[in-house]
């Protein structure tokens, strides 16, 4: 197969993939008319019309027109479990036979709050929340209050949500909090601003790796410059590892040991379900004792039984401290071959990462900060994801791969195949390292 330019390749992938899935298009033409571009999460949208998934089992999808897909992106690393676990399902059935909402304290919350903060030893004391957007929501506004003061030092690229998303500035949906947006990865930046700023720091907020962005590790020197400085100027640490508690068995910054005074949490934690929690140090979570504390902090399904069933279930059944090392381990190794296949094959396309999550990115030399990938051409992501679609893997259309436990060895060598197929047809229109 032969392309003049990506233009036409890509209009001949959109071609194909329009005559292939005539019910989506159907399902997004009639939702079209009731949601703004039949849309209510934005993530998930992608030209000419996105596919209406239908059915999921272990680690594979159904879409509308009945094709079947190998998962690749679980849910945005909340589906670490797959889909339709039995355990996470039992949990939650077994949940309901005793109401749903109870209007009260019942009997699960504590000890899912017991598990995460023997598993991720920074936190001391959490709330619950129904999102990691929430979390860091609340986060903040702890350091607020506990330091009287009003500056959140954040770094471009970062995603904290979806009202806390940043690129050289806040996006024009993030809250109007006092942000100072300053570089990723870069140490002396940090420390000079974060001094200059001092006394008017309440909080550094950052993910000891930026996943929306791109997957781009955060070094452990970077990591640690922002403890110091943090506790130089009096500021508060806020670890955002709504994505990154996954990919160690207590969580990525743990491994890295650095700690932070406040963690938020989100996505698979919750087994599956609406689900997000920040804790940390006993005497910034005192501010939220209702006994004692300035705070309130409420929320109808905080503490609702669903997620608190299906998150404990989740966390001792399926994904306890070991499970989560060997995820990570093995995707290591599918992002080491995908990188050597690479290499070999002469394109400058990359996966980054840590663990079990990892981005396409064509682009030659060491990814640092998002402003490392300003040159990548976003038609090639489409190309690759439109792709992957036609050979039955379901992925992100930025680049993005997530591994579930369902994913078997037989998975991954699908991906790495098809990663080699997408290189020998559109080979002549890729970079060359």
């Amino acid at each position: 197969m032969t392309h003049a330019t990506i233009d036409q390749a890509l209009a001949e992938a959109h071609q194909r993939f329009a005559d292939s899935n005539p019910a989506s298009r159907r399902q997004f033409d009639e939702q079209a008319r009731y949601m703004p571009g039949a849309n209510s999460r934005s993530v998930l949208f992608y030209a000419p019309f996105p596919l209406t998934i239908a059915k999921g089992e272990g680690a594979t999808l159904w879409d509308a027109d009945g094709h079947r897909y190998a998962d690749f992106i679980a849910e945005y690393t909340a589906g670490v479990y797959g889909h339709s676990a039995p355990e996470i399902r039992d949990a939650v059935v077994e949940a309901m036979k005793s109401g749903i909402n109870l209007t009260g304290h019942n009997l699960l919350e504590g000890r899912l709050a017991r598990l995460i903060c023997e598993r991720f030893p920074q936190i001391e004391q959490l709330r619950f929340t129904n999102s990691g957007t929430e979390a860091n929501l609340m986060a903040l506004t702890a350091a607020l209050h506990f330091t009287g003061r009003r500056k959140i030092v954040v770094f471009a690229g970062g995603y904290h949500g979806g009202v806390l998303g940043f690129g050289a500035k806040p996006l024009p949906t993030t809250v109007p909090f006092d942000f100072v947006v300053l570089p990723y990865n870069d140490a002396q930046a940090a420390r000079e601003q974060i001094d200059q700023f001092g006394a008017e720091v309440a909080a550094v907020l950052v993910e000891p790796m930026q996943g929306a962005s791109g997957c781009i590790p955060g070094r452990p020197g970077f990591l640690q410059a922002l403890r110091e400085s943090a506790t130089r100027v009096g500021a508060l640490l806020v670890f955002d590892e709504v994505m990154t508690s996954r990919l160690a068995p207590h969580g990525l910054a743990n491994q890295l040991g650095v700690r932070s005074d406040l963690t938020t949490l989100g996505k698979y934690i919750g087994g599956g379900m609406s689900f997000g929690a920040f804790g940390g140090r006993a005497d910034v979570m005192a501010l939220f004792d209702p006994r004692t504390g300035p705070l309130a902090h409420s929320g109808t399904f905080n503490n609702n039984v669903m997620t608190m069933a299906a998150g404990y279930a989740g966390l001792t059944k399926l994904f306890p401290p070991e499970a989560a090392g060997a995820l990570a381990a093995r995707g290591e190794s599918m992002r080491a071959r995908l990188n050597a296949l690479c290499e070999e094959k002469g394109v400058a396309l990359q996966f980054t990462g840590l663990g079990s999550l990892m981005n396409a990115h064509f682009v030659k030399g060491d990814v640092v900060r998002s402003e490392d990938l300003a040159a990548v051409d976003g038609r090639l992501r489409q190309l690759l994801f439109f792709h992957l679609l036609a050979q039955g893997i379901y992925a992100s259309p930025r680049g993005f791969v997530v591994l579930s436990l369902p994913v078997t060895d037989a998975d991954i060598d699908r991906f790495v195949a098809a990663i080699a197929g997408f290189i020998d047809v559109y080979g002549a229109l890729l970079p060359r390292a």
